[in-house]
């Protein structure tokens, strides 16, 4: 079959059942036609137990090869010792060092010859640690054991780094022998008790140590939990990322922002294939919540893997672009490994409804309403815009942006044809006030309540631009993430206290999942009918749930493996099993700051936001030592020191006789002075007030 490779090119790929059957019969013969050819000239004899003589000692004679071997050593030959009692007797290196070229002599006889086929054998396959050998390493890597399973066969890891027993910063490792290529990497927003932390990241730490072997990147869609995570990762890693054109345009304005270069980006198609090392990798086009969303079909030397990417069946897509359901059968018929599908709405009965019922929605909304109207959505879900901007058409209204993510992305689906608006109809957010409100749609970000977002700063009347008038109409056109109904609830009452009329989900249909709920994902099942089954995408109640759903359509147990990040599938011709466990967690970005902020540092922000902060300054004296000046007290977020002075007093009082029994006790280490300090200071607080604050002395010579 002739496929199509990134760069326009034609290349002969092979059907997928000869590679499945292929990898079958060839894994061991192969192996060992790579040892033959990749064996150096002088192959290493060293850490079996004996010694370098005692093995030439147990070599077959050859009489060719002995008599070599007395030419090139004349003083060995008159030396009438055998080799067994130099090994013995002698410890000089020098001679040590004889005896190894010795070995390594009657080695290279017996292997040209070729007349003892298990000795040569034998040769190959003994351990390759010493010195000499790491140069063989070089040369021929795909002897790594950490690459192979037991028998010496390579094995195909699938190692999840991120997007497991949680919502966002997906990220999955492929490896094959010297290959690894990766699906997405993406970031995760902080939950409320990582104080001042901007994003989540995952820890990327074992692609950096493998970073010679990374072949490229590639990507499923735009959504910031699957590209988020990019630009940390180019800082590290110089590979190729590869996606579709809005994908990667929405990559490249992160790129930018972080002063990146954009050459890396390549540009792919579905049904395109593209070679990664090892891998095959296949596009397939699916539905989502944005457009150019496509699952990866990836060829390997153990057989075809599914990655479906967040996905949906949408009949009726607003692109007119339909899921290639029809792919998906061929390659059941082909015959797949393993699936591994997203799991997000799993738990939810029926089929996700069509994103083009939300725009039905808009339509009446906007027809009956003569105030202005603003709409809260995510930015990426270009979808979604286009039906608000059509639903502004036909009511003769303007349109305009708000909020940072939301102008990015506007713009450049804008530029590269996914967003098409007619003529004259967006306006700058700026120049709303000369148009009058019902002439008026605003779309905004917040419809996750996000503390900086445009719509709650309208809702807090901090917005520069927009102000919330009684009569507005506001639309929620989002459903609330879990964790994020509180923050969504108070943008909401603090809206409708300012007289707006706000109208969200469960009033009318004014929005729609982008992930297949429960007959959705069968109907993949059914189509792919893979080997093995490799929940992903959601917290472990969601995996476990599609566990279950592939149980009830006939999937043995023992073949659905329910991953953590870290913790991934191998596969070999002996079947699948858990990996051996690989480093993975969070990285917190907070600022420019990347991994610098710890849980130590974490539960030192807990404390001062739950305790508050008591410095206490004390002035000693650099020639006596003695108390001098203070201490002095300073508070922050533990009481207002105007209306405590009594307390502050009594604290002073305190830390006086403290210092003054160590002074009489001739303590003048200033480690053991704020420590007996510090302890003091908060067994008395606690016990005045059952609160613990941090407390920070501070000494100071004078």
């Amino acid at each position: 079959m002739t496929n199509q490779n990134v760069n326009g090119t034609e290349t002969q790929s092979k059907s997928p059942q000869k590679t499945a059957t292929g990898t079958g019969n060839k894994g061991p013969q192969n192996k060992t036609n790579n040892r033959k050819r990749n064996t150096p000239k002088k192959p290493a004899s060293k850490n079996t137990g004996e010694t370098a003589e005692q093995q030439v000692a147990s070599q077959p004679k050859k009489s060719n090869g002995n008599s070599k071997n007395t030419n090139r050593s004349n003083n060995q030959s008159a030396n009438k010792q055998s080799s067994a009692s130099k090994a013995a007797t002698q410890t000089n290196a020098k001679t040590h060092t004889n005896a190894k070229a010795k070995t390594n002599t009657n080695v290279k006889a017996n292997t040209k010859s070729n007349a003892n086929a298990n000795a040569e054998a034998a040769v190959d396959n003994k351990p390759k640690r010493s010195g000499n050998n790491k140069r063989n390493t070089k040369r021929t890597p795909n002897k790594n054991k950490n690459n192979a399973n037991s028998n010496g066969e390579k094995v195909l890891r699938i190692i999840p780094l991120g997007g497991l027993n949680e919502i966002g910063k997906n990220m999955t490792a492929v490896e094959y022998g010297d290959d690894i290529m990766v699906v997405d990497s993406g970031l995760a927003f902080p939950e409320e008790e990582l104080l001042g932390i901007d994003v989540v990241i995952p820890d990327f730490t074992y692609l950096k140590k493998n970073a010679n072997r990374v072949r490229g990147i590639v990507i499923t869609h735009g959504h910031e939990d699957h590209i988020g995570g990019i630009p940390y990762v180019l800082k590290e890693l110089d590979v190729p990322v590869y996606g579709t054109r809005l994908t990667l345009g929405l990559i490249e304005n992160k790129l930018k922002e972080h002063k990146l270069s954009t050459k890396k980006l390549q540009v792919i198609e579905p049904r395109q294939h593209l070679r990664l090392g090892v891998f095959d990798v296949e596009p397939i086009r699916v539905c989502h919540s944005i457009p150019d969303a496509v699952a990866y079909a990836i060829g390997t030397p153990q057989g075809k893997i599914i990655f479906t990417g967040d996905f949906k069946i949408d009949y009726t897509p607003i692109d007119g672009q339909n899921i290639d359901l029809h792919r998906f059968a061929e390659l059941g018929q082909e015959g797949v490994l393993a699936l591994l599908a997203d799991s997000t709405n799993v738990v939810r009965e029926g089929y996700t409804m069509s994103e083009s019922t939300v725009g039905d929605t808009f339509e009446r909304l906007f027809s009956h309403v003569d105030s202005r109207i603003i709409v809260a959505s995510f930015a990426s879900n270009v979808h979604r815009l286009q039906q608000i901007v059509n639903a502004a058409h036909m009511n003769d209204r303007k349109v305009t942006f708000s909020g940072r993510s939301m102008v990015n992305v506007s713009n450049v689906a804008m530029e590269l044809g996914y967003l098409k608006c007619p003529e004259d109809i967006i306006v700058d957010i700026r120049d709303i006030d000369r148009y009058p409100e019902n002439e008026i749609v605003i779309v905004t970000t917040g419809s996750q309540g996000e503390p900086m977002s445009a719509l709650t700063r309208m809702a807090n009347s901090e917005h520069r631009q927009v102000e919330i008038h009684p009569g507005d109409l506001i639309i929620f056109s989002s459903s609330p993430i879990p964790g994020n109904e509180k923050s969504v609830y108070k943008v909401i009452n603090q809206l409708t206290q300012k007289g707006a009329n706000v109208v969200y989900e469960s009033l009318a249909d004014v929005h729609v999942s982008g992930h297949a709920k429960q007959e959705e994902l069968k109907l993949i099942h059914s189509l792919v009918r893979p080997k093995y089954f490799l929940p992903v995408h959601g917290e472990f109640m969601h995996l476990n749930r599609h566990k279950e759903l592939a149980l009830d359509l006939g999937m043995n147990s023992r073949d659905i493996f329910i991953m953590s990040n870290g913790s991934g599938v191998e596969f070999s011709s002996e079947g699948a099993k858990f990996a051996k466990p690989v480093q993975a967690g969070r990285v917190f970005v907070d600022g420019l700051g990347v991994g610098d902020v710890g849980n130590i540092v974490l539960r030192d922000r807990k404390h001062l936001s739950e305790d508050g902060l008591i410095i206490v300054v004390v002035a000693l004296s650099s020639e006596s030592g003695q108390l001098v000046n203070g201490p002095d007290l300073i508070s922050r977020g533990f009481v207002y020191v105007r209306e405590s002075e009594a307390l502050m007093d009594s604290a002073k009082s305190v830390i006086e006789k403290e210092l003054t029994r160590c002074f009489d006790k001739n303590i003048r280490d200033w480690a053991t002075l704020k420590s007996s300090v510090r302890d003091v200071l908060s067994q008395y607080i606690y016990q005045t007030t059952k609160r613990s604050p941090m407390i920070l002395p501070i000494f100071m010579e004078v």
